[in-house]
Parts: structure tokens; C-alpha cells; sequence
């Protein structure tokens, strides 16, 4: 690809991942080029479809998540993770609009990336040890969801992250993660 069709490419997505986060999946895509600076035509040559652009931001915004979950570490990692993915929801609404796409390839990388911090959590002692990846996903999941529920804001945040990480502590330790 030529460099100006990647920085096209790049842009388009850029701008696609504010037009759709603030405005949702129902936007446009007009928006979308005129706020990357770029002609629709342009839009639609990088992506035929409106789904395939949804879907390139998806994969995108997954493989960001499975970058800063993997560069995390050690006994606090999970709930650092679990933190900063909480902050980020409710103003990505972009990725429960999405739920519905298919990108088995990014989402196993961000599996293995939440199981990465989870073993790390358990070998430190801050997360019991019959806790697995999937049901940490589903809490991820979950938590994410209701951030995008209405009364959503940093009190409720924490006394909900404080319940899910004290149900992920070791008996005895409060500071799970």
C-alpha cells in the first residue's frame, strides 16, 4: 500500500472511531470523511461497506486493548486493566455497538492477554486460584455494560470494581488484581 493510502487509511479510522463513538454506530460515514479530510470516495475504497469499517475500528480498538493488557504485569496488572477498560467504556460506546461483529483473531488476543494478567495476578497471590479467563471476561464484559448505563460516574465506578475485585481477592486480601 502507498504511504498516502495508509495515512488515508489511518485517518479515515481516526475519525471514524470519534464520529462513531460520539454519535454511535448509526453514523455517517459523509461524517466520517469529512472529519478525516478525505473524499467518500475515499472512504469507500479503503472500506466497501459501512460494516467493514466498523469492523476495521473494532479490530483496532481490540488489538489496542490486547497491547496494554500484555505490557501490564505482576500482581496488579488485572486491576489496573480492569480499571483504565471501565474509564474507557462508557466514552467508547463504539464497542458495545459492535458487539455484534465477528473478529475471532483480535478477540483471542485480548483472551490471551486478560489470561496473561490473570496468572500473573493468581502466582502473586492477589487473585484465587480457582478463578479462570472466562469468567473474568464475562465481569469485564459486564462492568463495561453497565458503564454505559445512565447515573454511571467515578463513585459508582469504584464501589463497583471494589465488589468485583474483593469477589477476585484471595480470602484475607482486599487488594486483588
Amino acid at each position: 500500500m502507498r504511504a498516502d493510502a495508509v495515512r488515508n487509511r489511518g485517518r479515515i479510522l481516526d475519525a471514524a472511531e470519534e464520529v462513531f463513538a460520539q454519535r454511535g454506530a448509526s453514523a455517517s460515514t459523509e461524517e466520517v470523511a469529512r472529519l478525516a479530510g478525505v473524499a467518500i470516495g475515499t472512504v469507500f475504497r479503503h472500506f466497501p461497506t459501512k460494516d467493514d469499517l466498523l469492523t476495521a475500528i473494532l479490530k483496532r480498538l481490540l488489538a489496542r486493548l490486547a497491547e496494554d493488557a500484555a505490557a501490564l504485569g505482576g500482581a496488579d496488572g488485572l486491576r489496573t486493566f480492569f480499571t483504565r477498560l471501565v474509564e474507557q467504556a462508557a466514552a467508547r460506546r463504539t464497542v458495545v455497538d459492535l458487539a455484534g461483529v465477528s473478529v475471532p483473531a483480535a478477540l483471542g488476543q485480548l483472551d490471551e492477554a486478560v489470561a496473561g494478567l490473570l496468572h500473573q495476578a493468581q502466582a502473586a497471590g492477589t487473585v484465587r486460584g480457582d478463578i479462570r479467563q472466562p469468567e473474568v471476561m464475562a465481569l469485564l464484559v459486564s462492568v463495561c455494560q453497565g458503564a454505559l448505563q445512565g447515573g454511571w460516574d467515578a463513585d459508582l465506578q469504584a464501589r463497583t470494581l471494589a465488589v468485583i475485585f474483593a469477589g477476585l481477592a484471595v480470602q484475607g486480601r482486599r487488594d486483588a488484581g
